[in-house]
């Protein structure tokens, strides 16, 4: 079974535990705390990938490691270093984080521009963009490509929305030459 899958089905059996003790967002801080300490501690996930060491060893180190986190996320990450899955740990809580972007009607969003864009563009990009994916904002990341000319490029997922000049060159030429 694909890791990706795996990692869909412990998030979504996280998120209606966290959605049933209403400890969605608390959750989700305590998963950034784990990314950040898997991020930062590239150690930690070899010591739990290690086949010499015992997966109650493991458990053990996982348990001491993240005592202050809730039950919930403790015996979630216990139960995927049982099943050896400990490889998926990063895309579980994406997909976490992903579902509460979905409950809360936020996309995440690509916007490529030739310079930065002010907090005040990216809010009215924001605006004119979320319906069209039936969203109610987007979480806006900018990147800066010199090559666009003028205008902009807004991904939302699997959908690009293609308002550069660049962009705009490029279909007329393509119209040209079919003609």
């Amino acid at each position: 079974m694909s890791g990706s899958i795996v990692a869909k089905r412990y998030a979504q059996a996280l998120f209606q535990l966290a959605e049933e003790h209403l400890k969605v967002d608390q959750i989700a801080e305590e998963l950034n705390v784990v990314k950040d300490v898997f991020g930062k501690n590239p150690s930690v996930y070899t010591f739990l990938k290690h086949p010499k060491v015992t997966t109650e060893d493991k458990k053990r180190v996982v348990a001491k490691s993240f005592q202050a986190l809730s039950a919930e996320v403790l015996n979630t990450l216990k139960l995927i270093v049982d099943r050896h899955r400990e490889d998926i740990i990063f895309d579980m809580i994406n997909e976490y984080m992903s579902k509460i972007a979905d409950k809360k009607g936020v996309a995440e969003a690509t916007v490529y521009s030739v310079r930065e864009l002010s907090d005040k563009e990216k809010e009215q990009i924001s605006k004119v963009f979320a319906p069209k994916v039936g969203k109610q904002s987007l979480n806006i990341t900018n990147m800066i490509d010199s090559s666009l000319l003028g205008g902009i490029r807004v991904r939302i997922g699997n959908r690009i929305f293609d308002g550069s000049v660049s962009g705009k060159l490029n279909r007329l030429e393509r119209e040209l030459v079919s003609k």
